[in-house]
């Protein structure tokens, strides 16, 4: 379990599946009055496994100051490819590496979550130029985020369920197994969350096999976010949450943890699109969210409550 100090450095702990790879050496991470960015594709807009991560940080560090902005874009990729005829020929998909140096010169971070992978196969089965386009996009990203300094963690993608797609599956396989690999071949951060989810999903279907993590086999059910922030806290070593089979389970075990996780929704969803109207992007249909100085405003207002509530559950 995870001592945090008094500035609120986080030691981060490699390797949550032990199956794929040995257990890393500690970081730490300050995220007191840091602006924390999780960047991905439609998972990381839906911004459930965000919403529980934050939510679990504010109860466990009663107190902590930090801004999260969530910048995912649905269909986006970081190998810039798309099949043909997606979103039925209307749009390509969006590529990260056309406002990735605006999201970087505007937001200024200083702290990256970013999850990229599940579309980056466009959904065909594992061809060695796609996974050599991936391969360049994720270090085109890590490389523009270190040359400026930022603390960056990779998160592997989701699963993709086997049962849709057997071939597509092991395409995420590989891509974050590669992924993983990097750890020890560039000293990269990355936590690993594709495989929690596929021991998950595999065990559960022992016993009942119609189980799902992922309804269309892509997007990922509340229990499938819960699983990502449950690899993702354990990874960043700040709370303790292996054991609850849920969320709800979590949350309603912790004081005042459902009025947290309710503020930090709302705080999430007043911000997310008007920053990404801010940035700007190329993907159609996307709500414009409240003018960026509106939304500040709104965030700084639901963070001072999330905090009073969290000092509050330490003083219970």
């Amino acid at each position: 379990m995870l001592l945090l100090r008094t500035s609120f450095f986080i030691l981060v702990w490699m390797g949550l599946s032990l199956s794929q790879s040995p257990a890393q050496s500690p970081y730490a991470v300050e995220l007191n009055g840091k602006r924390v960015l999780f960047i991905g594709n439609s998972i990381t807009y839906a911004a459930h496994y965000v919403d529980y991560t934050l939510a679990a940080l504010y109860l466990e560090n009663p107190g902590v100051n930090m801004e999260a902005i969530n910048l995912g874009l649905p269909s986006e990729t970081a190998s810039g490819l798309s099949e043909p005829g997606h979103a039925g020929g209307s749009f390509p998909r969006p590529n990260l590496h056309d406002r990735l140096d605006r999201i970087l010169e505007i937001v200024k971070p200083d702290l990256i979550f970013s999850c990229y992978g599940m579309n980056d196969g466009i959904y065909l089965p594992l061809d060695e130029e796609r996974f050599a386009r991936y391969r360049e996009g994720i270090q085109l990203l890590h490389n523009k985020v270190i040359e400026k300094s930022i603390p960056l963690i990779h998160l592997t993608p989701p699963v993709f369920d086997p049962k849709k797609d057997p071939a597509y599956a092991d395409v995420l396989d590989t891509y974050s197994k590669w992924l993983l690999s990097q750890r020890e071949e560039s000293q990269w951060r990355v936590i690993d969350l594709h495989f929690p989810m596929k021991d998950v999903l595999l065990e559960r279907r022992q016993t009942d096999p119609d189980f799902v993590l992922a309804e269309d086999a892509i997007h990922p059910n509340h229990l499938g976010h819960w699983v990502m922030a449950q690899a993702l806290l354990q990874g960043v070593g700040a709370v303790t949450v292996k054991g609850y089979d849920s969320p709800d389970a979590y949350f309603f075990s912790k004081p005042l943890g459902q009025e947290v996780l309710a503020l930090v929704r709302k705080e999430q969803s007043a911000t997310k699109d008007a920053w990404l109207t801010h940035i700007g992007h190329e993907r159609p249909g996307m709500k414009e969210g409240m003018p960026l100085k509106q939304a500040i405003k709104e965030s700084k207002r639901l963070r001072k409550q999330i905090r009073s509530l969290s000092k509050k559950r330490k003083v219970n």
